[in-house]
């Protein structure tokens, strides 16, 4: 698939690219970063970040297998980065985080609600997972107040740096955001007619 850009009154989410390279660099320097994002190499170097923004990124969209948004202001300043990885038929995972400078602001959420719309709508997706280690409250907060429904928790479903941790897990699904679904979608609680 082709990248698409998506903008909100506040963000334009994009694909990155070389240019974005230094911007995804500096910004992965956050030791808080580092502490949650188990796939983020530590020490996150330059030679990272030119892999993420001019293979890893793109090669996702080239393939439809995850679809990594730049969330900036209109400005062109970087806020944060998020993904969408397709997991099986109608079922993806989205990942995300924010520069350090720019938490608390709401965008985020706003990325990732927006983000969503897109996927249930462009990507025929019936499901969006979301999964964080236990104890990174701040992604558990964007998940809640982007709508997602919280599951439970995962024992030693995280390898984070060598070591098993828990983790969170919830879902979004597009009658959440009051949109279709493209399968029927048959809840537990629903009493079937035999």
């Amino acid at each position: 698939m082709e990248p698409v850009t998506l903008t909100t009154g506040r963000l334009v989410l994009r694909t990155v690219g070389p240019d974005d390279t230094d911007a995804v660099h500096a910004a992965a320097q956050d030791p808080e970063m580092q502490r949650w994002l188990s796939q983020l190499p530590s020490p996150y170097l330059h030679e990272h970040a030119r892999a993420f923004t001019e293979q890893f990124a793109p090669d996702g969209w080239a393939n439809d297998s995850m679809f990594t948004f730049g969330v900036f202001l209109p400005s062109g300043e970087l806020v944060g980065m998020l993904g969408i990885t397709m997991r099986s038929l109608g079922v993806a995972e989205i990942g995300f985080w924010a520069t350090k400078e720019h938490r608390g602001n709401g965008y985020i959420t706003e990325a990732t609600t927006t983000t969503a719309r897109w996927a249930f709508t462009a990507l025929s997706i019936d499901r969006i997972e979301w999964r964080a280690e236990v104890g990174n409250t701040p992604s558990r907060a964007v998940a809640e107040h982007a709508g997602f429904t919280l599951e439970g928790t995962l024992r030693s479903a995280v390898n984070n740096r060598g070591v098993r941790r828990d983790c969170w897990v919830g879902s979004l699904l597009p009658s959440d955001l009051g949109l279709p679904s493209t399968a029927p979608y048959l809840p537990a609680h629903t009493p079937s007619t035999s």
